[in-house]
């Protein structure tokens, strides 16, 4: 044992090691034991005492991945589409165009949307210069520009826009509370979060997907308003001509109840079918939640959006302004104008506030030097009016503009509870994303679920380890019982490499670590092979144990070193489960080869040479 300071050394130190990683899985483990075995007094009041231990212990945890642990997983999608047409200073029929003809040809073969946009551009005419349609702030695209040149500049802010994303959809994971959230890049447009311990997914895809785009708008003049719910409803009555009624024809006064009360108007008019038009203030019209697809199909109409007064359009009211006889949830239209006054940009913080009379959560934001001028303008020429404060196409509230307002404040009111205007101000400190983002994927899985999988990984494990164990034992004796306690060792490893380097345990994982199973007698078995042959040559065994580990070495390596590079490809390029299956892979592999030529040799040496003990090998 004289030559093997140095192993034995190694050995308990990288055993040491594990130990340190792994101590504060075990004690968050035991700490769960006792919240399961308490009651709640009892566990809040260990929880009191022991407050720092626990939430460090968590902390330092080998984590779980969503698929043991439950959560979410969603899969986002910048629009480089909107983001072209935003970076757009002048369009017309053409640009459209090809912009639908991109966006088709991306969907059909999957290319980078800004390479699919010129192709289709210069097919329609070679000699045509994108720059027309986009100047750059720095002026490095101009009227001069080649569409090279402004082909770099769309994918540079298509790159951009992706890394902002991301960067902003982690700020917002963060402000929400999420711990160790994965959040990765896929491709050229797309982005990856991981969420485990997630159970609120919808209030979650609220938050990712929203683009936080704040908009303060005037809204439109209650008089004008009334008199094109009129004439819209006129448009759709199944008696009136296909084309649009000449606004001299009707009586813009008529009063809207005269409209309903007509005989038997609801059954042949298919806009009341939809919707129950107020025609009052600022409100257009009320919807359900049921009907709210086909009324805005019906109000997409181009005829209906000529009827609207100008420069006016409609939005829904961000939350139900009630229930209808059959308990689906009523909100409102209102007519806001298209003009943005200010933008969210202006506004320096916001934080969660409660109102003084109604109690009621609302978002108080404060703007900063130009927006407060821009506000003390706007409410001051504007005294009596209704202002729209608008979050991503959708009104929070409209309220009545009293007096001027020189300090740069403002509110965010009828929410329906402390959490939407906590997301509200989640979203608006984390800032507005370049583009709007869409959820093309999205799997939620359940604790329970996550638990069951837990427990059939760890089954998996046992069963493998058990079957290893019986036949290595069974075939190779004494010499198998050995390399079933390096295995173990192996196995004791690998969560510590797992838990000393971070690493999130999941489903795919495990799977890795039963493969690192077999994988790890693999050494052993070689090793075995190449002293038996030398035993069969007439060697002592010492000798033989010597050879066969020299001998056996280079192809124990070999096919490991190449194991370990397909892991590291695997880790490279993969994403999610990949990921997880990689790096289990590699962390067996590192901990395999060090067992089975470290450990094992030490065991051999210790009784073959120390206690001069027979080691069968079958």
């Amino acid at each position: 044992m004289k030559n093997n300071g140095f192993k034995i050394l190694s050995t308990v130190f990288f055993l040491v090691l594990s130990a340190y990683y792994l101590w504060p899985t075990a004690r968050t483990y035991m700490y769960n034991r006792q919240e399961a075995s308490s009651t709640e007094a009892e566990w809040q009041a260990f929880l009191n005492e022991n407050r720092a231990k626990v939430e460090s212990a968590e902390e330092r945890a080998l984590k779980l991945g969503l698929d043991l642990r439950g959560g979410m997983h969603v899969t986002l999608e910048v629009n480089v589409e909107s983001l072209v047409r935003n970076l757009a200073t002048d369009t017309d029929q053409v640009f459209d165009e090809v912009l639908a003809a991109s966006k088709a040809r991306v969907d059909r073969t999957g290319e980078p949307f800004v390479s699919a946009f010129v192709s289709e551009f210069e097919s329609r005419d070679s000699n045509a210069r994108l720059s027309r349609y986009f100047r750059s702030s720095d002026e490095d695209i101009t009227r001069r520009s080649e569409n090279a040149d402004v082909s770099r500049y769309l994918q540079a802010e298509a790159d951009e826009a992706v890394t902002r994303a991301i960067e902003i959809i982690r700020d917002r994971v963060d402000r929400y509370g999420v711990t160790e959230p994965s959040i990765q890049r896929q491709g050229t447009r797309r982005v990856v979060v991981e969420l485990p311990g997630v159970d609120e997914p919808d209030r979650v895809k609220q938050l990712l997907r929203g683009t936080a785009r704040l908009e303060f708008r005037l809204m439109s003049e209650p008089e004008e308003l009334t008199a094109s719910v009129s004439e819209i409803i006129e448009y759709f009555d199944v008696d009136s001509t296909s084309a649009a009624p000449d606004s001299a024809a009707v009586d813009s006064t008529l009063d809207i109840e005269d409209l309903l009360n007509a005989q038997d108007q609801t059954a042949t008019n298919a806009l009341l079918q939809v919707l129950n038009p107020v025609g009052q203030g600022v409100v257009f019209a009320e919807v359900t939640s049921a009907d709210s697809a086909r009324a805005n199909a019906l109000l997409s109409d181009p005829v209906v959006q000529d009827l609207l007064p100008p420069d006016i359009r409609l939005m829904y009211t961000s939350g139900p302004q009630g229930v209808d006889q059959n308990g689906n949830e009523v909100f409102l239209l209102l007519g806001v104008r298209n003009e943005v006054e200010m933008t969210g940009e202006v506004v320096r913080d916001a934080s969660v506030d409660f109102d003084q009379i109604t109690n009621m959560p609302e978002v108080s934001m404060t703007m900063n030097s130009e927006g407060a001028k821009t506000w003390l303008r706007l409410t001051g020429a504007n005294v009596g009016k209704q202002v729209a404060i608008v979050l991503d196409n959708v009104v929070y509230s409209y309220p009545i503009i009293n007096e001027r307002i020189p300090s740069g404040r403002t509110t965010i009111n009828g929410l329906d509870s402390q959490a939407e205007a906590q997301d509200i101000v989640t979203i608006l400190k984390s800032g507005a994303l370049p583009a709007p983002v869409e959820i093309v994927e999205e799997r939620t899985v359940g604790p329970s679920l996550g638990a069951k999988s837990v427990r059939a990984g760890t089954r998996s494990v046992m069963f493998g380890l058990m079957l290893v164990a019986l036949f290595m034992v069974f075939y190779y004796r004494s010499g198998g019982l050995v390399a079933v306690f390096a295995l173990l060792l192996n196995i004791v490893f690998v969560f510590g490499i797992l838990a000393g380097f971070n690493a999130t345990l999941t489903l795919p994982g495990i799977a890795g670590i039963v493969l690192t199973i077999g994988m790890a007698v693999d050494a052993n078995v070689l090793i075995f092979e190449r002293i038996r042959e030398e035993q069969g040559t007439g060697k002592t065994l010492k000798a033989a144990i010597d050879a066969g580990y020299a001998k056996a070495l280079s192809a124990i390596i070999d096919a490991n070193i190449t194991t370990f590079f397909v892991g590291a490809i695997l880790y490279s390029f993969g994403v999610g489960p990949i990921k997880g299956f990689a790096v289990t892979l590699m962390a067996g592999i590192l901990s395999s080869m060090f067992s089975a030529i470290v450990f094992s040799r030490i065991i051999f040496d210790y009784l073959v040479v120390e206690r001069r003990a027979q080691v069968s090998y079958g």
